[in-house]
Order: structure tokens, then sequence, then C-alpha cells
């Protein structure tokens, strides 16, 4: 008796994309309907899965070009834009061999994706470094100099010294270790992709808490940046403790 199709069903959504091949190769020969569907909707996911590693092997390609330094570490930050919060700067050390995929600008990913990666990054990391500067810091020294703040801060928060940096953009001053800066790194390496995960994880959820303390400025949607009903609530209230003086200039 022919299995039902809603057995076969099962079977490919609880499979593992290396075992999809071999059911393929059972089912395909079944002409209904149902199971050609199933069938194609298996090698959608195959092939989805296929592009998704050649992107990423694709992201590893500074990496692999200075492969000769042991610990190859990326940096990004994330904030330089909003009206209020900090500059969160992230530093990570991807393993050698990392297989994590997904890791892109975490601008190009659903907040579900970057706490997911989040995780996974985290966990798998040989060292993860971050940095920050306040509102007061970058009103005092203007948001560049804050974010290299941030950014040495971040390396020299890492347990591991790395022997070169993959910055996303920037030479960061004051850093003796050799740097590679990468104008829209965080699309094009993999270890300042995943820097910008981890930074942008923790400045979203920075802001969340503040939220809970200032809850008239929408903190936990739009994360500080200029967003309409945010200027209106700055217009109406005036600032708060963790806006940026110098940057709200136009609207109090």
């Amino acid at each position: 008796m022919a299995e039902s199709i809603g057995t076969i069903k099962e079977k490919f959504q609880a499979a593992a994309v290396c075992e999809l091949p071999a059911l393929f190769q059972k089912y395909e020969q079944d002409e209904r309907s149902g199971v050609r569907a199933i069938v194609e909707k298996g090698h959608r996911k195959l092939a989805a899965y296929e592009k998704e590693v050649a992107r990423c092997e694709e992201l590893k390609k500074y990496e692999r070009e200075y492969a000769a330094y042991a610990h190859i570490c990326g940096i990004d930050e994330v904030g330089r834009g909003p009206l209020a919060g900090p500059v969160v700067a992230g530093a990570v050390i991807l393993p050698k061999d990392c297989d994590i995929l997904y890791i892109n600008d975490s601008k190009k990913l659903s907040e579900k994706k970057r706490e997911e990666l989040y995780d996974v990054i985290m966990e798998r990391a040989v060292a993860v470094g971050l940095g920050y500067s306040t509102p007061e810091r970058i009103d005092e020294i203007n948001i560049l100099q804050a974010t290299y703040e941030a950014m040495r801060e971040a390396v020299s928060n890492l347990k591991v010294i790395p022997d070169l940096l993959l910055n996303d953009a920037v030479t960061i001053p004051q850093i003796d270790i050799r740097q590679v800066p990468i104008i829209k790194g965080d699309a094009k390496s993999i270890s300042i992709g995943a820097a910008s995960i981890v930074a942008k994880v923790t400045r979203d959820r920075l802001m969340v808490q503040y939220d809970e303390i200032y809850p008239e400025y929408g903190f936990a949607s739009n994360k500080g940046y200029g967003a309409q009903s945010h200027i209106d609530a700055l217009v109406k209230y005036g600032a708060s403790p963790i806006h940026r003086r110098s940057f709200i200039t136009h609207f109090i």
C-alpha cells in the first residue's frame, strides 16, 4: 500500500538538507500530484540552501586572502545616526572553519533572523568584544571620534588578541594591529557581518530597555532613530537623558 501524501510531507519537513537527495530518489517516480508538489518544494529548498552556501563562501573571500593571520577580527558599529542612545561597536573573531549560514549586513536581516544568528555567533565565535560610546561622549567629541572609541573598546574587550582587523569602511586611529578597511564590509566579509549582527542586536536590546524608562519616545520601535513619532515626542516632552544634544538642535 502506497504511503499517504501526509506521511511523505512529514518526512520532507523533518528531513535535514543533506537527507533530501535520498528522499528525491525514493519519491520522484510517484506520479501523484501532491507528491510531485512536495518533491518540487524539496528541490527548491535544496537549491536555496546551495545558493546560500555559495554566498557564504564568497563572504569568506577576505578571510581566505589573509588566512596566514591566525586570528582575524571583523569590526562594525551600529547607531551613528540616531537621535538618542549609544553607538555600539562589535568585534568578532570567527573560527577558521566557520560554517554559519545567513550572516549578512544586519540591516538586510529581519529582527528574528538577527536574534537567531546572534545566539549562534556568540556560541561559536573564538572571541566577541563590545564597545560603547554614550550620548554624552558623542556630544563631547563628535560621533566619528566616539565611534572610533567604541571600536577600540570592542577590540580591547576581546579575550583573544587579533592579528588582523577587517573594518567596515574605516581605519581606526590609535590601534597598532594591521587594519584592512572594506567599503560595505558588513555585506562582503563574514567576520564584519557577524560583528554587525552582534552590535545591532546588543544596541536594539538596550533601546528596548530604555523604552521602559522613557516610554513616551517609542524607543522600542524606533531604536532612537528620527521617526516622526519620535520627533513629535521630542517637541512635546523635550529631551530625555539619553538624547544626543548635538543631534536634536533642529527639533528643540
